[in-house]
């Protein structure tokens, strides 16, 4: 999680799997299925591969009324378009996923020793697409996009026998669970799900954390999953104010981790 800004913790061998940054915007009225097709030539050279997925819903952060009030996981799901296409380099780490209201850069581990290229690489990447897009449709006479939302998600595999073995160990793991008293009732649980939600500062979103058990698909290995997720709306739809939002989420999930982990488990993956 390497930065210029020196004060963010980093760390030599960290557990994240994957990595993407998000920019939602309102639908944009005439973008079909044809744009796809007219922009991909522009991206062919660094994203020679596409699939067709189902679309992300949208999500948007409701903080006004508190999230004691708002929907669950504090967002309101809307009508998304039938497309998203993804266009994949060589390697398949890295990714541009695009729909009608929405651009996302996604890096994540294939073979699973893959070296995290860290965020300045990727925001590199990400602007130079953004931009790119942003080009294409002002050509197509379809106008600019209205962004109202930004994400950046980090996914981390926390493996077994590293650092810990099972769940009564958990507190090894991470400093919101507490080891159980020697007087206590119940035993060890089976498994664990945690979700965790924080406001970011200046009512600028909020930070989503998750810890669930999964199965790793490349090796069909169980970890643990700790996801965090970090959205909310920029000042405006400049290029400067989103990027600028994506830096603000970026530093809520990179400091959320280290608040949440362990000194234990962060000197394990080469806390610097």
């Amino acid at each position: 999680m390497r930065t210029g800004n020196n004060t963010l913790p980093d760390y030599t061998d960290p557990p994240v799997d994957e990595t993407y940054a998000s920019i939602q915007f309102a639908p944009i009225p005439g973008f079909g299925i044809p744009h796809f097709g007219l922009f991909w030539p522009e991206i062919r050279k660094d994203f020679p591969n596409f699939q067709v997925q189902a679309p992300v819903p949208s999500a948007t952060e409701q903080l006004e009324a508190g999230f004691r009030n708002a929907p669950s996981f504090g967002i309101q799901l809307v009508s998304s378009p039938d497309v998203r296409c993804w266009f994949l380099d060589k390697t398949q780490n890295r990714l541009i996923q695009i729909q009608n209201d929405r651009f996302i850069h996604n890096w994540r581990r294939i073979k699973g020793d893959e070296p995290y290229p860290h965020y300045p690489a990727l925001r590199e990447t990400l602007e130079k697409e953004w931009r790119r897009f942003c080009d294409f449709l002002t050509r197509e006479k379809l106008g600019a996009p209205q962004v109202n939302q930004c994400e950046v998600t980090y996914i981390n595999h926390i493996e077994y026998d590293k650092g810990w073995k099972e769940y009564s160990e958990l507190s090894k793991v991470i400093t919101a669970w507490a080891p159980p008293a020697e007087s206590s009732f119940l035993p060890p649980p089976e498994r664990v799900n945690m979700e965790v939600h924080y406001r970011i500062r200046d009512n600028l979103g909020r930070l989503h954390v998750s810890l669930t058990p999964a199965i790793r698909a490349r090796d069909g290995k169980e970890v643990l999953q700790l996801m965090l997720l970090a959205r909310g709306a920029p000042a405006s739809s400049s290029v400067e104010d989103v990027f600028r939002w994506l830096d603000v989420g970026r530093e809520w999930v990179v400091r959320g981790f280290a608040d949440f982990t362990t000194q234990a488990m962060q000197k394990m993956w080469g806390r610097i």
